[in-house]
């Protein structure tokens, strides 16, 4: 092995220094904030059960001192090094059977955001191990993008390894290819089917049937080794329009109920997915959340394709999307339960959800933080 001069021992020095010091930070600062935050929602939560009595005080200065500590620390803690501890974004996947659990760490949203494919120069004694956490990907991630034989594979000192923005697989399509049969051959469910669509950096040749064009280059977010899998089959019912009655005078009382029945096929995810998506393949009607006036409702050309937004009268707004059928009119009430449509997939989707978004104040929230 080469004798490092004392210039080169210097730098490695500085180098380890300044990663122990980006590690500690992480888990002094970063993570105990992210269970701060949460405390902040839960106790926040409680509030408006009391009509927002005093929510808009905590709320405010929580929402002051959070922009103080991203002022501070946040170039340090998003900062793209992954060697540290990281924290996490949970989202939530169904299938027919269970619920099951995908974490996107913080700094792979950063990265999600840019879309990117990087390059990584390998060094002496690095393994693909080492390259998947630094980058915060899994390993079979690096396998399948740069052709390697397995996990234990060896990397060579210079050696260029192409990294995805997020796990994953990436693919060229081939003539017949469409994102359902991209989907199932690449292990996801049907119902997952719409990350593809909702992965910002993926483009189509149209926007409404989400056309594919040969020998352009797709990312399918935790698409994993090709497989055979069930065939299932999104049949979207016919649902007889009745409109539902205006509910006279109502008032929010800021607790939700669940907006429709199914299974969580897209998580909440801060800039990207900033909804849940509940599937449920027989469809069915889609409730109020909360009592609240109608604002819009309509076909919206942004993607939603049928949707109805509620004003609930103390900041919160509730947006339901993709409905088939649409039974209640702009300008009405509408009491909590009420049913206002039915589950579709029109718009910007890929099969029957209903993608359901809590504003409040024209923020975009975690709806699973209030139902």
């Amino acid at each position: 092995m080469t004798k490092l001069t004392a210039r080169q021992e210097l730098a490695r020095d500085i180098g380890l220094y300044r990663r122990f010091v980006i590690k500690y930070i992480k888990s002094r600062i970063y993570v105990p904030f992210s269970k701060f935050e949460l405390g902040k929602d839960t106790l926040v939560g409680a509030l408006y059960k009391k009509r927002g009595k005093y929510a808009h005080l905590v709320s405010h200065v929580g929402m002051i001192l959070l922009v103080f500590i991203l002022v501070m620390a946040g170039p340090v803690v998003l900062e793209q090094n992954n060697e540290g501890v990281g924290a996490g974004l949970t989202v939530v996947m169904a299938n027919d059977d269970e619920l099951s659990m995908y974490t996107i760490r913080a700094e792979d949203v950063q990265r999600y955001r840019g879309g990117e494919v990087v390059v990584h120069t390998a060094r002496e004694g690095e393994t693909l191990e080492e390259i998947a956490q630094r980058y915060g990907l899994e390993v079979n991630t690096l396998v399948w993008e740069n052709g390697l034989a397995d996990e234990k594979a060896q990397v060579k000192e210079g050696q260029e390894l192409r990294i995805l923005p997020i796990d994953g697989v990436r693919v060229k399509v081939a003539r017949g290819d469409t994102i359902f049969t991209l989907a199932k051959k690449y292990g996801l469910e049907e119902a997952q089917t719409q990350m593809i669509v909702d992965y910002p950096f993926n483009e189509f040749a149209n926007d409404e049937t989400f056309e594919l064009v040969t020998g352009q280059e797709l990312i399918i977010p935790y698409g994993v080794q090709p497989r055979n899998r069930g065939t299932t089959n999104f049949a979207n019912t016919y649902v007889r329009q009745v409109m539902t009655p205006d509910a006279g005078a109502v008032a929010g009382s800021g607790q939700f109920i669940w907006p429709a029945s199914g299974g969580i096929s897209q998580g909440f995810i801060p800039g990207i997915h900033q909804a849940i998506d509940i599937s449920n393949r027989g469809g069915g009607p889609i409730l109020a959340a909360d009592s609240g006036t109608v604002v819009q409702v309509g076909w919206s050309s942004s993607g939603y394709g049928n949707m109805i937004m509620v004003d609930h009268g103390n900041g919160f707004v509730t947006l339901y999307a993709h409905l088939s059928t649409i039974q209640v009119e702009q300008g009405q009430t509408v009491a909590s339960g009420n049913v206002i449509g039915q589950m579709g997939s029109t718009g910007r989707s890929t099969g029957i959800h209903l993608h359901f978004e809590v504003r409040y104040g024209g923020a975009l929230l975690n709806p699973l933080g209030y139902l």
